[in-house]
């Protein structure tokens, strides 16, 4: 099993230490932090995001197609309820002149993220103290 070190630097600060990189997280002011990096659940978000578009790079850059101009937004709902994502989507933005016959290939290229299919079949979770 690998193993991922999580650090408290200070105050609402919560950084994860990984292949000798620190991703560092914090809370909002009004959440009681300084709001000086981004939220444990801003990284989620971008991690869809940035995961979906690394298929959508690579499969355009297989072709030998231009990148320029690509791009993904991503949007979320949250429910009132539970207060948990209820539904994300993407967009993806396809550089001028991408052929029409690749579009719902990028698109399935996109939806072999792991992140997204992590999701679509989620682990189960176990919290243990010691």
């Amino acid at each position: 099993m690998s193993e991922m070190k999580i650090t408290f630097p200070g105050g609402k600060k919560v950084s994860a230490n990984w292949h000798g990189f620190e991703i560092a997280t914090d809370q909002p002011a009004g959440g009681g932090g300084e709001g000086s990096a981004p939220t444990p659940f801003d990284l989620f978000l971008a991690s869809l995001g940035t995961c979906a578009g690394i298929f959508a790079l690579g499969f355009i850059q297989s072709r030998g197609l231009s990148t320029e101009g690509l791009g993904i937004s991503v949007s979320f709902e949250v429910s009132p309820e539970t207060h948990l994502l209820s539904k994300t989507s993407m967009k993806i933005s396809l550089p001028a002149g991408f052929p029409e016959k690749y579009k719902a290939a990028v698109i399935k290229a996109a939806e072999q993220c792991l992140v997204k299919r992590t999701m679509d079949n989620p682990p189960k979770f176990e919290i243990t103290a010691g």
